[in-house]
C-alpha cells in the first residue's frame, strides 16, 4: 500500500465540548485533511513543539523521551498511522540505533508530538486518507464554505469522543490588554499550567 505525506495544519478546539482537541493533518500535494481527536495533554505537547514560544520550565514527557533518545543515540526516523478502527488511529514509530531499526507502537497524538521533536516526517496509508480524510475543494470561490464544512465534520469527530479534562473559560480574556495576557502566559508557564497557557497563546496570536 501506497503512503501519504502528512503535515500539520494546527490543533481545533471543540467550542461546543469542552476539553475536547482535533489535531488536523494536511495531505501533502493535495487537498484533504486529516482530524484526530486527542487529549488536552497531548494537544498542549504539539502546540508548544509548533509554537516554541512557549519554554518550559523543566521538561515535559516528550522532552525527557526525546532526551533519553538522544543520549542513547535514537533516532525517531519517521512516524506512520498505520490503522484506522472504529475511529481509532494506530501509529507506529520508526526508530534506528546502531544501524539497527525497530518498530514500536504508540498513540497517535503521543507519536506525533515525539515527530515534532525529532523533525521526523508523518505518514499515512492512502486507504487510510481516502476512509477518513476531509476531501476540500480547491476553487477560490468555495472556500468560504469548505472551511464550514470542515469545522462542522471536525465538530462532529469532536463531539464523538467523550474526554472529562479540565476546563478553563477564555471569555475574559477578551477584555484584557496584551499586556496582562503576556504577563498571565509568563505566570502560567512558570507555574507549568500548560493548557492555560496554550488558551493564553492561542488569544496573544488573535491580537497579532
Amino acid at each position: 500500500m501506497s503512503l501519504v505525506r502528512l503535515n500539520i495544519k494546527g490543533i481545533s478546539y471543540s467550542q461546543t465540548q469542552n476539553g475536547a482537541y482535533a489535531l488536523i493533518l494536511n495531505e501533502v500535494g493535495g487537498e484533504r485533511k486529516l482530524p484526530i481527536v486527542i487529549g488536552a495533554f497531548e494537544a498542549q505537547s504539539i502546540a508548544i513543539a509548533l509554537e516554541k514560544e512557549i519554554k518550559p520550565p523543566r521538561p515535559l514527557t516528550h522532552d525527557l523521551f526525546k532526551n533519553f533518545s538522544d543520549r542513547f543515540a535514537i533516532v525517531v526516523k519517521q512516524v506512520i498511522i498505520h490503522k484506522l478502527v472504529d475511529g481509532v488511529f494506530y501509529s507506529s514509530l520508526i526508530c534506528e540505533r546502531d544501524g539497527i531499526e525497530e518498530i514500536i507502537d504508540a498513540r497517535t497524538s503521543d507519536a506525533i508530538a515525539l515527530a515534532l521533536r525529532f523533525d521526523a516526517p508523518i505518514f499515512t496509508y492512502k486507504n487510510i486518507l481516502d476512509k477518513a480524510g476531509i476531501y476540500l475543494k480547491a476553487e477560490e470561490k468555495q472556500r468560504e464554505q469548505d472551511e464550514k464544512e470542515e469545522e462542522e465534520i471536525i465538530e462532529e469527530e469532536l463531539l464523538k469522543e467523550e474526554i472529562e479534562l479540565k476546563s478553563d473559560d477564555s471569555t475574559d480574556y477578551k477584555k484584557m490588554s496584551l499586556e496582562e495576557l503576556k504577563e498571565m502566559l509568563a505566570q502560567a508557564v512558570s507555574h507549568e499550567d500548560y493548557e492555560k497557557a496554550a488558551r493564553l497563546r492561542d488569544e496573544i496570536s488573535k491580537r497579532k
